[in-house]
Order: structure tokens, then C-alpha cells, then sequence
């Protein structure tokens, strides 16, 4: 998406919800009834506003810093529909304030994942383009816009000393032409692992690569859920980290046409931001009441 729109998206929504806008672009003259709408609905989200901590699944906690905004899963799917993204309603949502980039959190139970594995990158990326082929089919049939693999923004590596696992995938929207990145990160833990993905757009990566890097050292595992954690006799994962790259389980469930497996994995890890969704920041954050979760 160009920034520009997104500027123009957020004064409208904003304005049309009688907040002030704080961009310093002007917004558009009118708002459409389908942008306005889409307002109503993201102004009424139940937003949790930073500083506090959250508790994620159940395992893990999240420092949420302030000017940055969080959302419960039950509201992070309701976002999800707004952004024409799949979701299976078990996702956090966390993003600054400025809308510049946003994060979405999801966990596996499937077990210790072993990170001995060496990583073939160019293989993944042709197995992550049939997927996307494949998760397409389901865009198709809630009339949402398809998705293509362009390339690596950055190839896969894993860090041993915080056990994470990142790449980058440029994509792109096959009816607007618009390019998003989506920034994913695997943090592995004792019985499973975390799932971050950060969206933004290409020109933005950096600096929002470097922003969430800065706000993950607030993630942890709780005591004993940890990697470094991990005892005889724990369930061990039936793939490694090759198979993260590609979608974990839902990556195997794609070849058996398994579409319930896929929602809950693999096609939800591709994240789009949708036009007028973007409408979800700046001073309409900033405004909304503090809630705990």
C-alpha cells in the first residue's frame, strides 16, 4: 500500500468519527459509505493502550510500550475480517500508534522444535509461492484480492541465542499492484512456538524491523515454558524449521487438502493491510478509553 493512501484513509476515518486528524496530509474532501463503516467498526475495537503488560495463550507475556496499542484475540479476529485478512480467532494484534507497521501474534502446541535443521532457502520459496497459490483459492471465495510471492526481502537465518527464527517475503496484490512486506519471526519455545508477523510496507521495513526488534525484548515465555526449558520426555515436533518457513503443520496439511488445518495455519500467516484499515491510528488511538485485559 502507498503511504500516501494510508495518510488520506486515516484523516478521513478519523474526521468522519469527529477526531482531529494529525497528519500532515490533507484528507480527502468526502468518505465513502464503505470507508465509513469500516471506522465504526475499527473505532469500536476494544483497544488496550500501552504501558502494561499482557499475557499471551496462556504462556508467554508482552510488555505493551506506551503510544503502542494492543488487541485481544476475540478483537484481533474482528480486525482481521476489516483487513480482508484469514484468521482463526486466536491472534493478538500489537502495533505503534503511528500505524507504521503492525505485528500479529498466534502460537503452535505442536511440540519442541528441534533446530538442528539446515535451511535451504531457495526450495522454501518456491514451496512458499504453491502455498500462497493455494491459500489464494480461499481469497477468491470471500471475494477478497489474491497475493503473490514476489521474493525474499530477507532470507531466513535463525538466531541461537534467542532461539528466533526471521525472513522477510515481499508480496504483492495481484489487482491493485500495491506491495506489502510481511517480517516473520519464530520464537521457539519448551512446548511450542510463538508466531510474529510484522506487516508493513517496503520503504518503511527497516525502520520497522529495528522499532519491533526493540519492543520484542518485552516478550518472554513464562518460567518453564521456556526453551532452555525443555526435558526428557517433552513432546517433540513432527518437523523442524524448515517447515516454519513453509507454514509449520498446515505447510504438510496443503499437499492433503486438509482446508480447516490451513485456515488455522498456514494461509493465516500471510497478512495483508487493507486500504481502508489502516483508518485504526494515529489520533483515534490516542483518544480511545484505556482497557485491560
Amino acid at each position: 500500500m502507498k503511504p500516501t493512501t494510508a495518510v488520506s484513509l486515516l484523516c478521513a476515518a478519523l474526521m468522519a468519527i469527529g477526531h482531529q486528524c494529525f497528519a500532515d496530509e490533507a484528507p480527502p474532501a468526502s468518505q465513502d459509505a464503505s470507508q465509513a463503516d469500516t471506522s465504526q467498526k475499527l473505532h469500536a475495537l476494544h483497544w488496550v493502550n500501552g504501558p502494561q503488560k499482557v499475557q499471551l495463550f496462556g504462556n508467554s507475556s508482552l510488555q505493551v510500550p506506551a503510544d503502542y496499542v494492543f488487541l485481544d484475540q476475540a478483537e484481533t479476529a474482528k480486525l482481521q475480517a476489516l483487513q480482508h485478512n484469514l484468521s482463526n480467532g486466536t491472534e493478538y494484534f500489537f502495533a505503534p500508534k503511528n500505524g507504521r507497521w503492525e505485528v500479529f501474534f498466534s502460537y503452535s502446541d505442536d511440540g519442541y522444535v528441534k533446530d538442528d535443521e539446515k535451511i535451504d532457502a531457495p526450495a522454501l520459496l518456491k514451496s512458499i509461492e504453491e502455498n500462497t497459490v493455494a491459500g489464494n483459492k480461499m481469497r477468491r471465495d470471500r471475494g477478497w484480492d489474491e497475493m503473490q510471492v514476489v521474493g525474499w526481502q530477507t532470507a531466513p537465518h535463525y538466531e541461537t541465542q534467542t532461539n528466533r527464527l526471521e525472513w522477510a517475503i515481499d508480496g504483492k496484490n495481484l489487482r491493485t499492484n500495491d506491495v506489502v512486506v510481511n517480517f516473520n519471526t519464530r520464537i521457539l519455545g519448551r512446548g511450542g512456538v510463538t508466531s510474529a508477523v510484522l506487516v508493513s510496507s517496503p520503504d518503511n521495513l527497516d525502520e520497522a524491523i529495528g522499532d519491533f526488534k526493540s519492543t520484542l525484548t518485552g516478550f518472554e515465555y513464562l518460567p518453564g515454558k521456556r526453551y532452555a526449558e525443555y526435558k526428557q520426555g517433552d513432546k517433540i515436533a513432527k518437523y523442524g524449521l524448515a517447515a516454519l518457513i513453509t507454514g509449520g503443520a498446515a505447510a504438510i496439511a496443503v499437499k492433503t487438502g486438509l482446508w480447516k488445518v490451513i485456515l488455522g495455519g498456514l494461509i493465516a500467516g500471510w497478512k495483508f493491510i487493507a486500504a481502508a484499515a489502516v483508518a485504526i491510528f494515529g489520533g483515534l488511538a490516542r483518544r480511545l478509553k484505556r482497557k485491560t485485559v
